[in-house]
Parts: structure tokens; sequence; C-alpha cells
């Protein structure tokens, strides 16, 4: 290994990383949420950091040919993410169409930091796209490199990560004054159901 390979091994993992991760999917439409709303910004952006670090550091380290050969735990996670998927689709409509959770989304009203958490951890950890996206595909992708290489690889798909959660959480802000209307929530909230349900109908029909 030399200092130029690991160097070329980091910006492939920084840039396949970014490639799975920017995408319109649950986590990124809560990270979204949380950040128009400012609050407990911090504690989501770590919390999806920290658990992307910790799936991209079981891809790398093999844990995707042990989930590829249990078929039936993947069964058991697929159909738990689309029911947590559904439920969440089915709030997010009940938000979208009720003119007293518009107002107090305008007003800023505060949800439990403990009940921010759980939900941010049952999106990740509950969602079998997490898993096939940094535990499978990555880990694959890192098997093409040899030695410690691979860990490099894994590095800067944690960069990517972070950089991007961190962007996506403290950036939405900028969007304030276009979120400042309640309307601009009714859309927000039912581009999210949409997308839960769609998740979850994609995980049902692919199992």
């Amino acid at each position: 290994m030399t200092s130029t390979s690991a160097a070329l091994a980091a910006l492939s993992g920084l840039g396949f990383g970014l490639a799975l991760i920017v995408a319109i999917g649950a986590q990124n439409a809560f990270v979204l949420r949380q950040g128009l709303r400012r609050q407990h910004v911090l504690a989501v952006v770590a919390v999806c950091t920290v658990s992307d670090a910790v799936l991209i550091a079981a891809g790398i380290g093999g844990a995707g040919v042990l989930m590829t050969s249990a078929p039936l735990a993947m069964t058991v996670v697929r159909y738990a993410g689309a029911a947590f998927l559904l439920g969440y689709a089915v709030f997010a409509a009940r938000r979208a169409f009720s003119s007293s959770t518009l107002i107090a989304e305008s007003n800023g009203k505060t949800v439990a930091l403990g009940a921010t958490v759980l939900t941010c951890l049952a999106l990740t950890w509950l969602n079998p796209h997490a898993y096939l996206d940094t535990v499978v595909l990555l880990g694959s992708f890192a098997n093409t490199y040899a030695g410690a290489d691979r860990w490099f690889l894994g590095a800067g798909a944690m960069v990517g990560s972070a950089l991007w959660f961190v962007a996506l959480g403290f950036g939405a802000r900028l969007l304030g004054p276009f979120f400042a209307r309640p309307v601009a929530w009714r859309i927000l909230d039912s581009v999210i159901a949409l997308v839960m349900l769609c998740l979850a109908a994609g995980l049902v029909l692919t199992a």
C-alpha cells in the first residue's frame, strides 16, 4: 500500500458513499424536516452519521457476506421496515391535511429529543435499504481493494456521509423563508408521505 493508493481509495469511498446516500429516502427526508424545523438538528445529524459509520465499518469488515447468507433475517427486517415506513407515511399524511398541525409547524412546536432520536434510529436501522447500500453494496465494492486500502475507502465513505448529513441538516434553514408559510409544510409532508409509502411498497413487492 502506498500513500497514493490510500488517497485514491479514500476518494473512491467518498464518491461511492455520496452516490449511495444522496437520494430521496426515509432518512434524508427526516433530516431535512428536522433541519427546516431547527429542532434537535445536531442530535439527528449525529445519529445518522454514527449509524452510517457503523454500517460502513460492518460492510468493510465483511458483514455483507453474513447478511446475504441469512435471507430469513433480511426478510424480517424488510417487513418490519415496511410496516414502520407505512406508519410514518400515515402520520405525515395526517400532518399534511391537519390545519392544527400546520399551525404548530409554523409556530415551531417542539417534539421531545428522545422521541426524535428514536424515530431517527428507527428510520435508519429498520430500513433494509441502509443495510443493502452501506453493508452489501459498499462492502462488495470495498472488496475490490486490497489490504488496508479497503479501510481507507471506508473512511472516505464515512467522511462523505458526515458531510452530507451536516449539509442537509444545517443547510435546510436556508429554506426557512419559504417554509414560513403553512402551505409549504403541507407540500413537504405530502411529498414525505408519498416517499415513505413508495419505499414501504417497494420493500414488500421485492420481498
